[in-house]
């Protein structure tokens, strides 16, 4: 059963006088999905999410939002969406806990809303400890989930997170990241930047890549491994005392041979290469020359192989 359509971007650009940020970029994202997108720094990235939660609004093209141009809607949007910001201050002075009554007067909520929705997101990102402690002493970390939970104080239909895993420590994303899953099996819709590519691929149910203001493809990650041509490699790991074979490179299908140990090799196939044939090549140098193998493995290209692709090697 296909799911409607969330967010829509419609033939968007955006110029900043002579730096065209946005270059005619259309994608769709369904309800419900966590959607990574990813690119060097930029790339547009920033941009495209400050024309969603409605910072920007001089822009060409047209934004859907549950199929409302968000040009005619943008009172909706405050209430439809939480905005999770590279950067957001808070009055240092204020406990946690006051944000949270603060942003939710803003918001429009009851006394008894927010302290029910405050109860909740203390829960849901680990600061019940730190409920009552002042923001200026609050870690890096804390800071961060603090930003998402003002985000979803009042309870949106999408979440816009830009760069939210920006200078954690491994602890720290992986809680966020577990923050996001979890967050994910409900109906929200998630929008998720960042230009390292582990902060999504572990979350998204899909990632769009954008460079230079671009979309250069959108797909599942699994999708995005399997459809580019990589070339896949071949572990060879031979047992103790064996030589390593010799002139596989002068198959058809072989790009290059890596001897990386004495008992290891790697065979980069070209990215035509027909798997199945080449490996029925390779195993059959393998037994004429008699070498005794320990494991025989076939390395398909990685997400993040894809990546550097698409964007010709730049990851920051």
């Amino acid at each position: 059963m296909n799911k409607s359509t969330c967010i829509e971007f419609k033939n968007v650009s955006k110029n900043y006088k002579e730096l065209l940020a946005l270059d005619d970029i259309s994608f769709k994202i369904p309800k419900g999905e966590i959607f990574g997108y990813i690119g060097p720094n930029g790339a547009g990235k920033t941009t495209t999410i400050k024309i969603l939660v409605g910072l920007i609004r001089n822009f060409f093209g047209d934004v859907l939002v549950n199929g409302r141009k968000i040009s005619n809607n943008w009172k909706d949007l405050n209430n439809l969406i939480g905005y999770h910001p590279q950067e957001a201050g808070f009055q240092v002075w204020r406990t946690v806990d006051q944000v949270f009554k603060t942003f939710g007067r803003l918001s429009g909520l009851t006394s008894e809303q927010i302290n029910k929705r405050t109860q909740e997101i203390l829960k849901l990102t680990y600061l019940s400890d730190v409920r009552y402690k002042k923001v200026v002493h609050l870690s890096g970390g804390m800071l961060q989930k603090l930003r998402l939970g003002q985000a979803l104080l009042h309870e949106p239909q999408i979440l816009v997170l830009d760069e939210p895993l920006t200078g954690l420590d491994p602890n720290m994303r992986f809680q966020f990241k577990k923050i996001i899953k979890k967050l994910g099996k409900s109906d929200i819709t998630i929008f998720f930047s960042s230009h390292i590519l582990s902060d999504v691929q572990d979350v998204a149910d899909k990632i769009g890549i954008i460079n230079k203001g671009k979309i250069l493809t959108i797909g599942s990650p699994e999708k995005l491994q399997s459809s580019f041509r990589i070339g896949n490699i071949i572990e060879i790991i031979y047992a103790e005392n064996t030589s390593l074979c010799k002139d596989l490179d002068s198959l058809r299908y072989i790009d290059y041979v890596e001897n990386i140990k004495s008992n290891k090799q790697l065979v980069h196939l070209k990215a035509d290469a027909d798997v199945d044939i080449s490996i029925s090549s390779i195993l059959k140098s393998l037994f004429e020359q008699d070498c005794k193998l320990r494991s025989f493995n076939l390395v398909e290209p990685s997400l993040e192989e894809v990546y550097l692709k698409l964007v010709g090697g730049e990851t920051d």
